[in-house]
């Protein structure tokens, strides 16, 4: 068998034909909008952002490494529009000095320029065109900048920072529709308020985000949730609408309750009327999810509460596929900076994956740009078609002896 080294080469490498998806345009009119650009002379917002995208998707583990693997494409670099690749100094000015508000903008322009490639798929079994997940990650930080979760360490042991990503999707489409990124230490349930959510859709989030407030204007705004109730919830049961004993499967709805929750407003306590699903899933579990809809099915209820998982791969494939382990910088402005172009960089390996419909994981992508990021194959070819192949021989009709020859 021969191997088949036929390959697509293209005139630009693979980190240039990325950074084509992004539109230039809409990115300098931020540029304008933000005047990121006005005390910057060798170092512009342009550069910025390829510069720290080639850190994101290489897995650089500090600036100095982007810089220098930077410098090595002096032949390649004017292909993304950069004259020179940055001083270590001078890129570290830019991550302390440049508001990172430009990459936010710039992320939440590229989630609305890239809506009609991603909103091709429908979470089956869902009776809401919007249906929304909300959940918050942790990412510990090295330093003391943003201020950490838990007791301060024993024997004068110097504590971590650590800052949290609150995001709500789309969770038909798996696109980002809102993104805070704040200091670990602060609650949860202080973002819900920040929300906005149309009338008529469903939102989905853990027992962390119970906010019995929060809750009753939503009820008020015709908005629909479901989440786990506290282990502590104190509640007043009013009627109990349905009983199983599950006695022929294992898993299923074990009973519906109208119940009542109490909420402070105005210094006085209101009943929040809500309904209570208690269900066992198959290895046996027990939830309790509350909700303010009581027209849909109790199973839809459960149903879109198992779905919330969906936001969890999200948070699982940043962590692992990109480098949120070294930051490259210690500014608050700079950590924040780089979460944005983070975002970036895995929203683009998701339009990548869309356009290919490739049934490759995200993982596997991530890894093929990675190690072909600088070459100049082309990259939807790398992304459905990078293996190596081998061709089979054809059978010769010449069945002549093979003849041996020895010296002596």
């Amino acid at each position: 068998m021969s191997k088949d080294i036929e390959k697509n080469l293209v005139g630009q490498p693979i980190f240039k034909q990325l950074i084509n998806l992004l539109p230039r345009e809409k990115f300098d009119l931020l540029v304008y909008k933000h005047q990121s650009d006005r005390y910057y002379k060798a170092f512009s917002s342009w550069d910025e952002l390829v510069t720290l995208l080639f850190g994101i998707l290489s897995r650089c583990d500090s600036m100095g490494e982007v810089c220098d693997g930077m410098r090595t494409l002096q032949g390649k670099l004017n292909y993304f529009g950069m004259t020179q690749s940055p001083a270590k100094s001078t890129a570290n000015d830019g991550l302390r000095n440049r508001n990172h508000e430009l990459f936010r903008d710039f992320f939440f322009e590229l989630i609305k320029h890239f809506e009609s490639v991603l909103s091709v798929s429908r979470v089956d079994g869902v009776s809401f065109s919007r249906f929304y997940t909300f959940d918050s990650t942790t990412i510990s930080l090295f330093s003391d900048i943003m201020k950490g979760v838990g007791r301060n360490p024993k024997n004068d042991g110097r504590k971590k920072g650590g800052l949290k990503v609150h995001m709500m999707i789309d969770a038909h489409a798996n696109t980002a529709k809102y993104v805070a990124i704040s200091e670990a230490r602060l609650h949860d349930k202080n973002f819900l308020k920040h929300l906005t959510l149309p009338q008529g859709s469903m939102i989905v989030f853990d027992k962390a985000y119970n906010h019995y407030l929060q809750f009753a204007h939503w009820t008020k705004e015709g908005v629909n949730f479901v989440c786990r109730l506290k282990d502590n919830a104190i509640y007043e049961t009013q009627e109990v609408l349905l009983e199983n004993m599950l006695t022929n499967k294992p898993s299923g709805v074990i009973k519906v309750e109208h119940i009542h929750l109490k909420y402070k407003e105005n210094n006085q306590n209101t009943p929040l009327c809500l309904r209570k699903v208690t269900y066992r899933d198959e290895k046996g579990r027990t939830y309790q999810f509350i909700t303010n809809n009581f027209g849909i099915s109790a199973e839809e209820v459960a149903f879109i509460y198992k779905n919330r998982w969906n936001i969890e791969l999200i948070f699982k494939k940043l962590k692992q596929n990109f480098q949120l382990h070294y930051f490259y910088s210690e500014t608050e402005n700079g950590i924040k900076t780089q979460i944005w172009c983070t975002l970036i960089a895995h929203l683009l390996l998701t339009v990548l994956k869309v356009i290919s419909k490739t049934k490759k994981s995200f993982s596997t992508i991530a890894a093929l740009i990675r190690i072909y990021l600088i070459s100049h194959l082309e990259v939807f070819w790398v992304v459905e078609n990078c293996r190596r192949t081998y061709v089979k021989k054809k059978k010769t009709k010449n069945k002549s002896p093979v003849v041996q020859l020895s010296i002596f």
